[in-house]
């Protein structure tokens, strides 16, 4: 229970999109990107994916993934992510992600979650269009009660187009 609560909460996460991270090289516009997310969560079943939902204040607005893959390691747990962001005007962009979460000492079932998100090339949209780069996201996050989990992430890094 504790693992699919940990890919639901690794989702939630990667959804909100902090940290600071620069985008692609030889591009023409860079604008900083940032933000907090609120997530929330829809387990498909027993081996289905754990759908994320976020509302998120900033830059971006809107935001859902899924996770693709998932590593069991010695500190906690990795995960292949895939997102998609949306903007109030229209601009959207696809990215795929690695979330690692490390268990907290002395708090059991608590987390610190990072992100790396990757905008993949070509799924710029509106106002978004040809945006590349990548940027981070980072908070903590709670996973004792799997039918309540908390947890509040930032992001912030680089956006170009």
């Amino acid at each position: 229970m504790i693992k699919l609560s940990l890919v639901a909460l690794t989702l939630a996460s990667g959804i909100s999109l902090s940290g600071a991270t620069s985008a692609s090289a030889g591009t023409g516009v860079c604008a900083p990107i940032g933000g907090v997310a609120v997530p929330n969560f829809f387990a498909e079943g027993e081996g289905d994916p754990i759908i994320i939902s976020a509302t998120l204040t900033g830059t971006v607005q809107n935001a859902a993934g899924k996770i693709t893959g998932q590593r069991e390691t010695a500190t906690g747990l990795e995960m292949d992510m895939e997102h998609y962001f949306g903007r109030a005007d229209g601009g959207a962009f696809q990215t795929k992600d690695l979330g690692i979460l490390t268990s907290v000492p002395g708090k059991p079932g608590r987390f610190m979650i990072e992100i790396t998100y990757d905008i993949q090339e070509g799924t710029g949209r509106g106002t978004m269009e040809g945006a590349n780069g990548s940027f981070n996201s980072y908070g903590l996050v709670d996973l004792r009660d799997p039918n309540g989990l908390e947890g509040l992430v930032r992001y912030s890094g680089e956006v170009c187009q």
